[in-house]
């Protein structure tokens, strides 16, 4: 009799009342299905009928994907690298394969995410038009009509919560990823751990997207969507400080011990331990990173406090059982030590079926999607196929690592062990219990399932080299000697078995390396240049009239010297040298010139008769400090000083040099007007699109400055100075929304002037015109705007992409 029907349904069993006695009955359910399951596989392995299943699947499963021998000899096999994605994927749309290969990858998402039936007509329409959109998305641009999973396309992020109305929620959910990011510690990969976080999240709508039709109601819609980004959020956040924390070096062990069992009295008890109980866990003093705990904490509490509120039946029984066998099935598993050589079958396999599967049962049931008469049954045992699959790809990282799975345990004591199950064989008894007793030999999901496994081995393959992965099989396949000539036979010449979300993850790997190096790399220049800058910004004291003159350079030198940003001469400095290749000596005139006029503007600013403004860079405005008087004349001094630097250009051609004191000289009446815009427009209220055009004059102009003045030394195409235009214009825009932002809801300290200073004013604002939800939307309309314009510029100016995540996210 098949396992399927013989194990009973969980929720067949009448739980207990408490919530502890519950989860600990589940757990002790799950277990023992584990062990029914485990009992299952280890007798197929041992009869060999696994291996006379698949050998009669492969027969069929070959004619789609093997060319008869002269095909092969004469034809050419790629035509594109996966590894160039843009490439590829214009390759398989015009050998005609882009099709069949989005649909099989889909396909295997609504297996694993979903724990879908491809026989189901349902999701065999669903597969179709998401495909269909993904195949649109891909060449056309179009956007796709899921969530978008690329953790460094955060304007893709956006434009899908403004297609689904969840524009507030996205801004939410991007706030909270960085600041999970900004807490991540040193020793741990926050790079991953958003990447986890957003495809938990990705995973939780999808989910509550289908649940869903045409029919559903737009506003309906729009509140279950908004509900999954935050539940799927909160329940994410158990990866990076549940799990990736424990499995860290961060705490000690009896650290570790304590936190276990603060996370478990949660999952048990429906409440979050208070701040005491955790932080009394942390007395030793071993955590480095007591303010993280408090942080996790925190965020936790909060996040399960969501959950639980938003669960059935007041209490959230299914998804607190589940999260409990899910964790406590980890924590044994975690807590495996490899020099042990004792470990039984049932120890090694049981938390890994429990563990593999757990994470997309909650998924669900977090979201309290109604059941589709099988999820949870294809889910329990579909999960350790993919489980066994990555443990075989990490097998040599793992035992570097010291980390105890099937394989690594089999490989160490497999001589002395001949009781342990072969795992490479125990994997292949999943699929052919998959492909039979889970899914009735469906001829879909035999192929997805062969297709993902042989392309499994074809990258292991490539990874290792020839020479160690035939080591590897020769070692892990010989009890499977007819089964493994096959197998093989296929890895060398079948061909159709790629999946989107495996080059999407090596893009994404590829991208995020590079982002992060980026990143990094630009912010050690911002601090590189704003020293460099700052060094060179002293006016010298050589007046012709030391009396007089000297003290307006010692009230120049005062406002230079404050506490700026730095942020129009450091991006000019980038685009000269990073984006065309530019001498930095000979640039600095340059760059000198562009601080002299941003901050003899901000001393007319300032003024009583304008803004009237007190403080300035953490100091006195120049006014305040000396008078009215001295600080007009510094700051027609410091203009004059910023035409002298740029005539003392260097190494460029004249009419070049003349060219561009002219834009300058261009660009600051624009400011001017911009200002003369501001003062007219005070108690006035403004219209969107006159705010939009006094920001431009105001802001906008000089990041274009910063930009197009030294495109102009390099004679950069007019096609480029276009694009850095626009990308000025939204940026600007986007930095000034969030002035406004700063500025509504911010600290003096932080900010460097008065908080509030605008509405003291009667300053028109995109907060006092949109309200702080709408100027939020707003900054980040812009943000994508601006987004669309680096992604259009070489990839030498890509860096723009750093500062511009720089402007909209900054907290002064």
């Amino acid at each position: 009799m098949s396992l399927t029907s013989s194990i009973e349904d969980p929720g067949s069993i009448r739980p207990p009342a408490a919530l502890e006695d519950r989860a600990r009955e589940a757990y002790r359910r799950s277990e023992l299905r584990a062990e029914h399951y485990l009992q299952e596989l280890t007798e197929r392995v041992r009869s060999g009928r696994y291996a006379t299943e698949l050998t009669e699947d492969f027969r069929v499963w070959k004619r789609s994907h093997i060319r008869p021998w002269p095909a092969r000899l004469f034809g050419s096999r790629h035509g594109s690298e996966p590894r160039d994605y843009d490439r590829y994927i214009q390759w398989m749309d015009a050998a005609g394969k882009l099709d069949d290969y989005l649909e099989r990858s889909v396909s295997y998402l609504y297996m694993r995410d979903l724990g879908r039936a491809l026989d189901d007509t349902d999701t065999q329409s669903r597969v179709r038009r998401t495909a269909g959109s993904l195949k649109r998305s891909l060449l056309n641009g179009e956007q796709h009509e899921g969530m978008p999973t690329d953790g460094f396309d955060t304007a893709g992020l956006y434009r899908w919560g403004q297609q689904e109305s969840i524009e507030d929620t996205v801004i939410w959910m991007i706030a909270k990823m960085k600041r999970v990011s900004e807490n991540i510690p040193e020793g741990m990969n926050a790079e991953q751990a958003q990447r986890k976080l957003l495809k938990i999240i990705a995973g939780v709508v999808l989910h509550a997207r289908e649940e869903m039709d045409e029919h559903t109601p737009k506003e309906e819609r729009s509140r279950r969507m908004d509900e999954a980004v935050r539940l799927g959020y909160s329940y994410g956040l158990t990866y990076p400080f549940v799990d990736d924390l424990l499995d860290s070096t961060l705490l000690t062990d009896d650290e570790k011990a304590s936190y276990s069992d603060l996370i478990r009295s949660a999952l048990l008890t429906g409440t979050v331990p208070e701040w005491d109980a955790w932080s009394g866990a942390f007395e030793s003093g071993h955590a480095e990173n007591f303010a993280l705990i408090r942080y996790i904490h925190s965020e936790l509490g909060e996040a399960f406090e969501y959950i639980k509120g938003r669960q059935a039946g007041g209490g959230g029984s299914v998804f607190f059982e589940q999260a409990y066998v899910f964790f406590e099935s980890q924590d044994v598993d975690r807590n495996k030590r490899l020099e042990a050589n004792d470990y039984t079958a049932a120890q090694l396999y049981v938390p890994v079926i429990l563990k593999s599967s757990g994470s997309r049962l909650i998924a669900r049931s977090v979201g309290q999607a109604d059941e589709d008469g099988g999820f949870e049954r294809r889910t329990f045992y579909y999960g350790i196929y993919n489980q066994l699959a990555d443990d075989f790809a990490d097998l040599f990282d793992d035992l570097d690592a010291g980390a105890v799975t099937p394989y690594t345990y089999y490989w160490k004591y497999r001589a002395e062990r001949p009781d342990l199950p072969n795992p490479f064989e125990m994997y292949w008894a999943v699929i052919a219990y998959l492909i039979r007793d889970v899914y009735g030999s469906d001829p879909n999901t035999r192929e997805v399932l062969l297709d993902r496994a042989i392309n499994g081995l074809k990258r292991a393959r490539q990874r290792l080299g020839i020479p160690r992965y035939e080591e590897l099989m020769d070692m892990l396949a010989s009890g499977m000697p007819e089964l493994n000539a096959t197998v093989q036979q296929m890895v060398k010449k079948a061909e159709d078995v790629e999946f989107f979300d495996k080059l999407l993850r090596d893009r994404m790997l590829t991208e995020m390396k590079k982002d992060r190096e980026d990143r990094e790399r630009f912010r050690t220049f911002l601090d590189d240049i704003r020293a460099e800058i700052e060094q060179a910004l002293p006016i010298a004291t050589d007046s012709p009239v030391p009396a007089v003159g000297d003290s307006l350079i010692e009230a120049a030198n005062y406002s230079l010297a404050g506490s700026g940003k730095r942020l129009r001469p450091i991006l000019a400095r980038l685009v000269a040298t990073e984006g065309y290749g530019l001498d930095k000596k000979a640039v600095r005139p340059m760059l000198t010139s562009l601080e002299y006029l941003h901050t003899a503007s901000l001393i007319f600013d300032d003024l009583p008769s304008q803004d009237n403004a007190d403080t300035r860079r953490g100091l006195q405005t120049l006014h305040a400090r000396y008078d009215s008087a001295t600080a007009e004349l510094s700051g027609l001094l410091l203009i004059q000083q910023g035409v002298r630097e740029q005539s003392s250009l260097q190494g460029f051609k004249a009419e070049t040099v003349l060219a561009l004191m002219h834009y300058s000289a261009r660009k600051a009446e624009e400011l001017c007007m911009g200002q003369a815009l501001d003062l007219k427009s005070r108690g006035q209220v403004l219209s969107l699109e006159r705010l939009n055009e006094i920001c431009f004059y105001k802001t906008g102009v000089a990041f274009e400055a910063c930009l197009i003045m030294p495109a102009m030394l390099a004679n950069a195409p007019e096609a480029e100075l276009e694009l850095m235009k626009k990308f000025a214009y939204h940026a600007g825009i986007a930095f000034q929304i969030r002035d406004d932002l700063l500025d509504a809801e911010g600290e003096a300290l932080n900010l460097g002037k008065p908080a509030g200073q605008d509405e003291a004013n009667g300053s028109s604002t995109f907060v006092t015109v949109l309200g702080i939800g709408g100027a939020k939307r707003e900054m980040w309309n812009h943000y994508c705007e601006a987004s669309d314009a680096v992604r259009a510029l070489p990839e030498s100016l890509r860096f723009l992409k750093h500062l511009l995540d720089y402007l909209v996210q900054r907290e002064k």
